[in-house]
């Protein structure tokens, strides 16, 4: 508020608003419950009337209420203010946007709709607050990151985000996060710290984002080197905060600066469990953080968001308004059918605003796409019958035109023969001439040839001298006259230059000046050299002027003569007279060169006049010559004109022929094309009729279409289909013009392309041919949930048939990202297999697409690399989780598609798989067809594609040429001819499908029972089988099965033989509690296959009543019968088959009491005629409403009725049958349970074939990965086995042994190599691995006879053999086998069984086998009393840790190793006397008798009670029930009920107002004074204490719960804890801490709290001891005794320890708190306690058997007496006392167990044995 101006903001209305606006920003944001916003709204407005008197009309004046200060795009300028034009909001954050998007190269195409205005605004509004933080909860796609990024430009800061790479983690993210605070602190720059909970790698990243929150800094983020950056930077701060600056103050000047411009916007997900978890471990998340909720997308924002982008694009919708609210249906249509989708199949389907946004851009695109196909087929058809048309019409005009050319051609023809014979005549004149010219040619020719020898043979001559006439030019044009004016200059020159002057001289035929000869003066010598430099010299221009002109041809013979010595003077050199001058060396070149010319000149001259003779002889010659061509010339011009016009009327001729011939030509085109496409004229033009009309009904075909690509995915075919029924109403409603039953399959599906993904292993039903149009269409990469691995074969089909290929990878892979970098490069498909439920964050850019333009293509940032983005790329993710749990986070960044097979979809998989195996023949048929018919119908289409093609391209008259028309003649040879193939191949392929149809009985019979094994996994996450496995297992039961010649005797054979082959392979892997539900799955799945069982009966089966029908309906008919029972039974009778039965019962409730009191209520028969009148099914669900104890027997009844013994009887272990199974490539794996060592077991069979020497074992644990990689390697190579065992130790390796699994290859490895895996069930184990591996179990049988036939299944008749007293051997083997069955099964009973229940193993009998083999052969006495302690005490007993089963298991080994059982069959085990050793010579005999016991013994086998079979039965058939319906897909049942909120909060109420008030500690300490005579003051001050720590939690926690619900407090852990509890009748966790043991439920367990606290207050009221004790209320009745033992001590001086109690049961006093009013004067009475096992019988004073189904009995009152030395009587049954049933207790420090009390000694006049092993106890508790 105080960011208002005071200028613009200074009136009461905008201060009120603003005040308005922000309460509900700070205060209102945080709220969720909608009646927690109207109660705040409420107040708002209260206070606004009341307060601020103000009138709500003028200040909620508007729609909505928002203040901002980004209007104006100046920073500086802003002011915050109310925003009074929602339009112009919207219109300045759009311009915002488009500024961004300018800016930035990811652009962000936003739809600024009002509620994303209004988020925008509430960012800003924080970002622009100093220590302003957001948390936007939100699931993905709603837009919280585009809008604070956005958000951060509007307020000109920068957006800092980590980008997430493989291997990104902490110490990655601590730098990340210094980089932006030393932004922050150091560069004073703001930033906006965008995180996001996808971004989460580890939870650390929560602790270090909480850290910055609270105090802008991470502990040890910086180093050494970041302080001094630090210190230089926050110097001045510092001094400026005047604070001395230390280092101390220098940080903390930084982190005030930091806390300054952080501004930390975390985009969380509110969905699931994480969120929660983190606000509750990191509370500066909520407390430091302003919060803004992106809810779902109101009616109002699809609508506008709808609209803009339409519009937006221009998209031409005949009915805009109905298109609008279309898209705005089916978003709310898949948000509602997601929601029911969870209720139905517990599988979450997010639908979020990028969903509706993809709806938008698919059906934009979809739109265009199918406009622009079905507008480009129109045309095609319109051009193609235009053509057509056109042919039709020019037929006739063409036959008229050859009629009419005709006479014309005929004339023409007559005139070019005329003409013809005038050019023939004229050709040969010109012959004549042409002759004469060419011998004219010929003279001419010759002459001219001598002429150029003559010439070439002068000027060879001349050749000769010119070279030295040019070096002399060439010279002399290089003298200057500088030259000669120094040569002339001389005045005694040298030799060289007078020499080369008198030649110039001589030339120019100067003369001489006679001269005195200096030598002889007598005599005159020529001097040229005055000469030269008077007549030459003097003139230098002049000079080279003359040389140049010289007159060369015309050298006078004297000058000759004369200078002819001079030539050959030797001094007369160039070379040698350059020396001397350059200028004298020109001149001397220059008379050598025209005396060399002279002579050439002369010898030429005869041959020049010879030349000029033959060229005028050669003159004459070529003028006659040109005569004679002129004449030629002239008769060939005559020739030229005729031939001119002979051509012109021959080419008319021509035109005239070829018109005709054309006229022909087109004639027979159009026949060809008329006959070609004459019958397709009608179905083209139909379907420019059905186009023109589908034109205008796309947009609604479209709308539905584009909704099933953006939503469907998930969804099965059921909810696929309900929402296109839906939406076609919609469309209707909306007067929308569509095409009937229009859907994305008749929209977008293409059967030729369908065609060929099935050829590619598509399977071709209804879901999946859908999946393959939205994998075709989507532009999300799809995320294929496969638990059968069908989308992985049909993608890898694919991608081989593309040109660029495709790779496969795994997460697991180290090098997987390289993988998906060289597919993106190279446009290869990459399929990333096996993903869970956590995407990689480097995948981010890929899922999003973040392609950026980069000169022609693209780029995508992976990792820190850029990649060159490839078009072809296609990415494909497959997972075989069935029910994998995507966060909407990921949801939104893939297309999800649901892969699982359909039971329509596998039933034709298996009926080609039992053909192919039974008629091969048909099956090769019948794919060769699908293939053909997928060839030919493309080639087809093709064809027709093509026709149109160049029908719609050819311009001007189709007729013209011929490609169209030779296209159209060859497509109807192609197309007759494959029409006619495919009828034929239709007859064929009709009968194929009635030969195969024949086995779809057994098809149908796989496809349930494989249904029904996959529901295995809900039970066990180890129950995985894979399809290719069940199939594998098919193939094999075909091979394997009898043979019949009979077809119906065939298909019943296959049909059961596969299901008991099924049936055992199955049960070798399931654990012996599920092989009865299994058995039970298997025949319902089969009866509702067939049609013979009622879903009806079969939810009440497994469910039961749902509501009470007692509260408003009959009365209880007898005592006996019981609430519970009764309302079964009224539920029963809802149901058609049992209509009137309640009525029925109730009025002979005396003949149903005869089955309720039978001990095998299932045999009994019904009274009336209800035995007959009910079905099987029916009377079970009878004994479910009945006797439920009696269901498992029924169930067992009615399985092997229905479908046969054998599935009750399931296979004992049998280690080769399954090595059987098996092949090198399959793994072998035993699921473990307690107390399982299968290796003994493995080593023996490996012994039994010869692979000891080849076998190598490991148990896996911390760093035993790569031992086991290389013994599995080397394995693989030498063909040895490999046990790995307890896997489940090793989580961390599970993915490694998953690769080395998948990458298996039989082919490079040894056929005896097999892998071994042991593994307790769990989670981390692979789901492929188990799924393709033979699965074992090696638990105990359940059941005597299982654990017997077991152990007889191990021996050979050898080892009677090797004992010298085989009688006595196989009798006493026979005992100790009955006792290990023995000691197995008791574990079914539970606690009357073994109080703790242990796991003995077979090994346990080996070893006794062994010893007994050893005593009986070396001692003529057989010592039993060492065969009981060996095996009681050691063999079995090592494993026993509780007193009580130490005594019970001797007590049960020597009933059957005693003298008395070598009577063999007199001597019975039990008192049925159907258990004894029999008399039997062999195993066979043995496994005989075995053979003949009951298949579920009585509980007597035991030496139980029958009663104890009651409870074990009821809690077997509830499991097995429960079991059941993880199986069983049924409707939900049950009305209405409140919220789950509503139930713990009515709950924590119920119990709050009835809380007793704690006990006054002081006043009890007054009351009951520490005193030494008195223990029981400290024992009830003590209990006291206790109650009052459980009654305070109580308070305190439903006090916090309440208000946590109602959002008044943090909901921490501890409470939600308690309020689940709550809701499912639990004690909460800290209760059960606090209170005393207890086994009840919640609503049980608080009355008993009431009653122990009601006791106390009684004894708290009396101020002393009570006269008796309700031990059941004690707390901690150990102490209880003590103090009675030490009163009793005290008072009489006795040592404690000599003292001990004795018991009297006082049977005549039968309700203690009223009859026993005084204390006995020693020890103490006590009540409440009950017995199990057997009764105390008041009239004998003693133990007796249980009466039937009374499984619990009160105890008569006791009086404990301390007696010293007491010596106890042998005769009597020591009982053991508990707390609760359950027995097992752990021991405290004190010495005293949590749960067992004390001994209680019983009278009885029975063997104690009989007791012991009846397990006959005591309890201060029951569970009810």
């Amino acid at each position: 508020m105080c960011s208002l101006s005071s200028k613009k903001s200074n009136n009461v209305l905008t201060v009120t608003r603003c005040w308005s606006h922000e309460i509900q920003r700070v205060f209102g944001d945080r709220l969720t419950d909608t009646n927690d916003l109207q109660w705040m709204k409420t107040q708002i407005h209260t206070a606004v009337e009341q307060d601020l008197q103000q009138d709500l009309g003028q200040i909620f004046n508007k729609e909505r209420l928002i203040f901002a200060s980004f209007l104006t795009q100046e920073v500086d300028n802003r002011t915050y203010d109310e925003v009074t034009d929602m339009q112009a909001m919207k219109t300045a954050i759009e311009e915002y946007l488009d500024d961004y998007n300018q800016v930035f190269s990811i652009i962000m195409p936003l739809v600024m709709f009002l509620d994303a205005c209004e988020h925008c605004a509430r960012i800003c509004r924080v970002l622009s607050q100093p220590n302003g933080n957001v948390l936007l909860l939100g699931v993905g796609g709603s837009g919280r990151q585009s809008l604070t990024r956005l958000s951060a430009y509007m307020n000109e800061a920068d957006c800092f985000q980590i980008e997430v790479a493989k291997g990104y983690g902490m110490t990655e993210f601590k730098d990340d996060v210094k980089k932006c605070l030393m932004k922050c602190g150091v560069e004073d720059k703001v930033q906006i710290f965008l995180f996001c909970d996808t971004q989460i790698v580890k939870e650390d990243f929560v602790e270090a984002i909480n850290n910055v929150l609270n105090s802008g800094d991470v502990p040890n983020l910086y180093a050494n080197e970041d302080f001094e950056a630090i210190s230089s930077s926050c110097r001045q701060l510092c001094q400026s905060m005047g604070m001395q600056p230390t280092k101390a103050n220098l940080f903390s000047a930084y982190l005030s600066r930091v806390k300054k411009n952080v501004h930390v916007t975390l985009a969380f997900s509110p969905v699931g469990d994480s969120f929660r978890n983190r606000l509750r471990s990191f509370p500066s998340l909520v407390n430091c953080c302003t919060i803004d909720w992106f809810h779902e997308w109101p009616a109002e924002a699809l609508y506008s968001v709808a609209k803009q982008q339409i519009t937006g694009q221009s998209v031409e919708l005949p009915n805009l308004e109905g298109s609008l609210k279309m898209f705005q249906t089916i978003h709310q249509s898949v948000e509602s059918s997601s929601k029911r989708f969870l209720q139905t199949t517990n599988r979450n389907v997010y639908v979020t605003p990028t969903s509706f946004l993809e709806l938008l851009a698919s059906f934009v695109g979809i739109l265009a796409d199918k406009r622009k196909q079905v507008g480009t087929l129109q045309h095609r058809y319109s051009v193609g019958l235009g053509k057509i048309g056109d042919a039709e019409e020019q037929v006739t005009g063409l036959q008229q035109m050859l009629v009419e050319k005709k006479p014309v051609l005929e004339k023409t023809q007559k005139e070019v023969g005329d003409m013809m014979v005038v050019i023939t005549q004229d050709k040969a004149e010109a012959e004549e001439v042409s002759k004469a010219v060419a011998a004219e040619e010929a003279s001419a020719a010759q002459k001219a040839e001598e002429t150029q020898a003559i010439k070439d043979d002068a000027q060879r001559d001349l050749d000769e001298a010119l070279p030295a006439l040019d070096q002399a030019v060439e010279c002399l044009k290089k003298l200057k006259k500088e030259h000669i004016q120094e040569v002339k200059a001389l005045p005694n020159p040298p030799a060289g230059v007078r020499l080369a002057c008198e030649g110039v001289c001589i030339m120019f035929q100067l003369k001489p000046v006679k001269k005195p000869d200096p030598a002889n003066p007598q005599k005159k010598i020529e001097d040229y050299w005055e000469t030269s430099q008077k007549q030459v010299l003097v003139d230098a221009k002049k000079l080279l002027e003359d040389l140049m002109d010289f007159d060369k041809d015309n050298i006078p013979d004297k000058v000759i003569q004369t200078i002819s010595p001079y030539i050959e003077r030797e001094d007369f050199d160039p070379v040698a007279i350059k020396k001397a001058s350059v200028a004298c060396e020109a001149l001397c070149l220059w008379v050598r060169a025209m005396y060399k010319y002279h002579f050439v000149a002369r010898a030429v001259e005869p041959k020049r006049q010879l030349l000029k003779q033959a060229e005028g002889e050669l003159a004459e010659c070529q003028e006659k010559l040109e005569a004679a061509q002129a004449k030629l010339a002239a008769v060939q011009s005559k020739i030229e004109a005729l031939e001119t016009s002979f051509n012109q009327a021959v080419q008319k001729q021509k035109e005239l022929q070829d018109d005709m011939n054309l006229c022909e030509v087109k004639l027979q085109r159009a026949h060809k094309l008329i006959n070609g496409l004459g019958g397709e004229k009608a179905r083209w033009g139909q379907n420019v009729k059905d186009l023109t009309a589908q034109l205008g009904l796309l947009p609604g075909d479209c709308i539905v279409a584009a909704g099933m690509v953006s939503y469907a995915g998930p969804f099965t075919s059921q909810v696929r289909g309900e929402c296109e029924d839906l939406w076609r109403q919609e469309l209707a409603l909306l007067d929308m013009g569509h095409t009937a039953g229009c859907s994305m399959s008749n929209v977008l599906g293409d059967p030729v392309k369908i065609q060929q993904w099935v050829v590619c292993a598509l399977p071709n039903d209804q879901l999946s041919i859908e999946n393959g149009i939205i994998i075709d269409r989507s532009r999300r990469w799809p995320l294929m949930i496969d638990p059968q691995r069908q989308a992985n074969k049909y993608i890898k089909n694919m991608g081989k048939d593309t040109e660029t290929g495709i790779d496969v990878c795994k997460l697991s892979e180290k090098n997987f990202l390289r993988t998906l970098e060289l597919g993106i490069q190279f446009g290869k498909w990459i399929l990333l297999e096996n993903i869970g439920i956590n995407l990689d964050p480097a995948l981010e850019p890929v899922l999003g697409q973040q392609k950026v333009k980069d000169g022609s293509g693209y780029i995508i940032k992976l990792g820190d690399k850029s990649v060159t983005y490839t078009e072809t790329f296609k990415f494909f993710m497959t997972t075989t989780l069935p029910n994998p749990h995507y966060s909407p986070e990921t949801s939104v960044k893939v297309t999800l598609l649901n892969f699982a097979i359909t039971p329509s979809g596998l039933e034709d998989q298996m009926l080609g798989i039992v053909v192919a195996k039974e008629r091969p023949d048909l099956e090769e048929e019948k794919n060769n067809l699908v293939v053909q018919n997928a060839k030919n119908n493309k080639i087809l289409k093709d064809i027709e594609d093509d026709i149109l093609r160049l029908l719609a391209t050819s311009e001007g008259d189709v007729l013209e040429d011929d490609t169209l028309v030779d296209k159209v003649t060859d497509s109807k040879a192609v197309s007759d001819d494959i029409n006619e193939k495919k009828k034929v191949a239709e007859v064929t392929e009709k009968n194929i499908d009635v030969a195969r149809e024949s086995y779809r009985p057994v098809a149908f019979r796989t496809s349930v029972l494989f249904f029904c094994i996959v529901e295995l996994t809900n039970i066990d996450p180890m129950y995985q089988y894979s399809l290719q496995w069940f199939q594998k297992l098919f193939t094999i039961a075909v091979d394997t099965s009898p043979k019949a010649d009979n077809l119906d005797e065939r298909l019943g054979i296959l049909k059961s033989f596969f299901t008991e082959q099924l049936y055992q392979s199955i049960c070798r892997g399931l654990f012996e509690k599920d092989k009865t539900l299994f058995s039970f799955a298997l025949c319902t799945s089969i009866l509702r296959g067939d049609k013979l069982l009622d879903d009806q009966e079969l939810r009440y089966l497994l469910v039961g009543p749902t509501s009470d029908m007692v509260e408003k309906g009959p009365a209880v008919p007898e005592e006996w019968v019981g609430k519970p029972r009764w309302n079964e039974i009224l539920t029963l009778a809802t149901l058609p088959a049992f209509t009137g039965f309640s009525d029925f019962f109730a009025s002979h409730v005396g003949e149903f009491k005869r089955i309720y009191d039978s001990v095998e209520a299932d045999k009994e028969p019904l009274p009336g005629n209800w035995e007959e009148k009910l079905t099987p099914m029916q009377k079970i669900c009878f004994v479910r409403a009945m006797r439920i104890d009696c269901l498992k027997a029924a169930l067992i009844t009615f399985i092997s009725n229905q479908i046969g013994g054998r599935f009750v009887e399931p296979p004992t272990f049998d280690i080769s049958k399954s090595f059987a199974d098996s092949v090198n490539t399959t793994p072998l794996i035993f699921i473990l349970s307690p107390g399982t060592d299968p290796v003994s077991d493995v080593i023996a069979f490996a012994d039994k074939l010869n692979m000891a020497k080849r076998f190598e074992s490991i148990s896996l644990g911390q760093g035993q990965g790569p031992k086991a990689m290389k013994l599995i390697e080397q394995a693989q190579g030498s063909g040895g086995w490999v046990l790995l065992s307890n896997c489940h130790l090793m989580e961390s390796w599970m993915p490694t042994l998953e690769a080395i699994v998948e990458q298996f290859n039989g082919e490079n490895m040894q056929t005896s190599f097999r892998l071994w895996l042991t593994s307790m069930p769990a989670k981390s184990f692979p789901v492929q691995v188990l799924q393709n591996g033979v699965k074992m179990t090696n638990e105990p049988p359940s059941g005597l006879r299982a654990n017997l036939l077991r152990s007889y299944s191990a021996l050979t008749d050898e080892v009677f053999k090797e004992s010298n007293k085989p009688e006595v051997f196989k009798t006493l083997l026979f005992g100790f086998c009955f006792f290990h069955a023995v000691v197995q099964d008791r574990r079914k009973f539970g606690p009357i069984g073994w109080n703790i229940a242990y796991g003995f193993t077979p090994e346990d009998l080996l070893v006794c086998r062994q010893q007994l083999m050893l005593f009986v052969n070396q001692y003529e006495q057989v010592p039993y009393k060492v065969l009981n302690f060996l095996g009681a005490k050691i063999n079995y007993g090592g494993r026993v840790t509780d007193d009580k089963d130490k005594l019970l298991i001797s007590t049960i080994l020597q009933t059957y190793i005693c003298p008395e059982s070598q009577g063999r069959e007199e001597f019975k085990y039990s008192t049925s006397g159907l258990y004894y050793a029999p008399t039997a010579e062999t195993i066979e005999d043995f496994v005989t008798y075995i053979k003949g016991l009951p298949l579920y013994p009585m509980p007597e086998a035991f030496g139980l009670h029958e009663n104890c079979n009651i409870t074990c039965a009821q809690d077997e058939a509830l499991k097995l029930l429960t079991g059941m319906q993880s199986m069983v897909s049924l409707n939900s049942g049950g009305g209405e009920g409140g919220s789950a909120e509503t139930v713990m909060d009515d709950t924590a109420a119920s119990i709050q107002d009835r809380l007793p008030t704690p006990f006054p500690l002081d006043v009890c300490e007054t009351k009951f004074p520490t005193r030494y005579e008195e223990s029981m003051n400290t024992v009830v001050k003590q209990e006291c204490l206790r109650y009052n720590k459980l009654l305070w939690s109580m308070i305190s926690s439903l006090k916090d719960f309440r208000k946590a619900i109602k959002g008044l407090i943090v909901m921490t852990a501890e409470l939600e804890a308690a309020g689940k509890s709550l809701f499912v009748n639990e004690v909460p966790e800290m209760w059960t801490k606090k209170g005393p043991l207890s086994l009840k439920p919640l609503s049980s367990w608080y009355l008993d709290i009431l009653e122990r606290v009601r006791f106390f207050q009684m004894w708290f009221d009396l101020g002393h001891a009570p006269p008796c004790f309700w031990v059941s209320g004690i707390f901690f009745p150990q102490a209880f005794f003590t103090g009675a033992m030490q009163n009793f001590a005290r008072k009489y001086g006795e040592e404690i320890d000599l003292l001990s109690f004795s018991q009297h049961t006082m049977d005549h006093i039968s309700d203690a708190p009223v009859q026993l009013t005084t204390p006995p004067d020693d020890g103490v009475y006590v009540y409440g306690i009950f017995l199990e096992g057997a009764r105390f019988d008041c009239s004998t004073h003693q133990l007796e058997d249980s009466r039937p189904k009374e499984l619990f009995t009160d105890m008569p009152p006791l009086q404990f007496l301390p007696v010293r030395n007491r010596v106890p009587d042998v005769m009597d049954y020591r009982c053991p006392c508990y707390k609760v049933v359950s027995r097992k207790g752990t021991l405290l420090t004190t010495g005293h167990s949590t749960n067992f009390v004390l001994y209680i000694e019983v009278k009885t006049d029975k063997v104690v044995d009989k007791w012991i092993k009846a397990g006959v106890a005591a309890f201060l508790a029951l569970k009810y």
